[in-house]
């Protein structure tokens, strides 16, 4: 008969060879990021390669990602994440704050912490310059009279939100409440600039910015100058009237515009005419169309080019059938392919492309 004792046995023998497992796989995984053989698989970043041919989740890809280049630097993290002292959760918070200077007393403080301790620890020993000031967009619907007790019920403890100066918020009593927001989950903008949202139904999220002064002031001159277009606009409404303008803006860079013209106007050999441009964004969806060694195309949108299949210089021509989407990642490769290291070699730095679009 199976004891408690021998179950629980059974379970740490498990656990010892799970943490194992995991700090070898990290181990190979820095090596494999060091040589950059994700380029050699097409794809444009580690993060890619984690996501799209391991089939992680994009967290564990970014955990798994960060890790690995913190072993690249630090390798002495390599043995607490084997015998279980540091958590994988915990890396990231450990990477914004270990140096080879002070890795023997930072260290040991992460050993045996949650997420939420480590980011404690970090604030600690880089705390902010200023206390973050958020402006919170959101879009609620009123509160009917018979749902304020439940709603009040369901967050009894709840401390009231705070403006810009400090000051208390509304009371729950006297604002429109959705039945989502009875606790505000953190959200932040990541090391990558992303901005973290909080769904709450399939049409809405809040977003939690921390801005400047100086975004403030545009965005209310910006209010003030939609004042005719867009009279009464809230603010989320100008911010997508913004939006609108950049995303037009760039697809007429593209060629991708609404009305185009029927007559082409000469262009010069060397430059891609606006109606081929259009349709091969419009063909490619603007996403990188290289493919990758398990299949499919990298589908990257981040940093997206037109690329020549057959360059320029070899005789190629500004076609449709010539041209496609690539990201600079691939479209760096494609001209190695073409040129030899020794000439791209002069034009670019190794390493460079790819990284800043980690998570995207």
């Amino acid at each position: 008969m199976t004891t408690a004792h021998d179950l629980s046995a059974r379970l740490a023998d498990l656990l010892r060879h799970e943490r194992h497992a995991l700090a070898e796989f990290l181990v190979a995984l820095a090596e494999f990021d060091r040589e950059r053989v994700w380029v050699e698989l097409g794809h444009a970043s580690l993060f890619s390669y984690l996501h799209r041919d391991l089939g992680l989740s994009k967290g564990a890809s970014f955990y798994r990602m960060t890790a690995a280049r913190l072993i690249q630097q630090h390798p002495d993290v390599v043995t607490p994440l084997r015998d279980g002292r540091l958590c994988l959760t915990s890396v990231v918070e450990l990477s914004k704050v270990l140096t080879p200077e002070n890795r023997s007393e930072v260290l040991p403080r992460f050993f045996q912490l949650s997420k939420r301790e480590a980011k404690a620890v970090t604030a600690e020993l880089r705390p902010a310059e200023a206390v973050p000031r958020r402006e919170v967009v959101t879009a609620l619907r009123p509160a009917r009279p018979a749902e304020l007790p439940m709603l009040l019920a369901a967050a009894p403890t709840a401390a009231p939100e705070r403006d810009g100066e400090g000051q208390p918020g509304p009371d729950l009593g006297q604002a429109a409440v959705h039945p989502a927001n009875h606790t505000m989950s953190e959200a932040r903008a990541d090391r990558g600039g992303r901005v973290v949202e909080d769904p709450l139904t399939a049409d809405e999220s809040r977003l939690h910015l921390t801005v400047s002064r100086r975004f403030l002031t545009k965005l209310e001159a910006a209010r003030d100058a939609l004042s005719h277009s867009h009279p009464g606009a809230s603010r989320d409404e100008i911010l997508e009237a913004g939006l609108d303008i950049l995303l037009e803006r760039a697809a007429k860079r593209r060629g991708v515009v609404s009305k185009p013209r029927k007559a082409p106007r000469p262009t010069k050999t060397d430059r891609i005419p606006a109606h081929v441009r259009r349709a091969v964004w419009e063909r490619d969806a603007g996403r990188c169309q290289l493919p990758l060694a398990s299949g499919g195309i990298c589908g990257s949108t981040c940093r997206v080019q037109l690329d020549h299949i057959r360059p320029l210089a070899q005789g190629g021509g500004s076609t449709v059938e010539n041209l496609r989407c690539a990201c600079d990642v691939h479209n760096v490769r494609a001209a190695r392919e073409a040129y030899g290291d020794a000439v791209m070699d002069r034009y670019t730095r190794k390493g460079r492309a790819g990284d800043r679009c980690d998570g995207s």
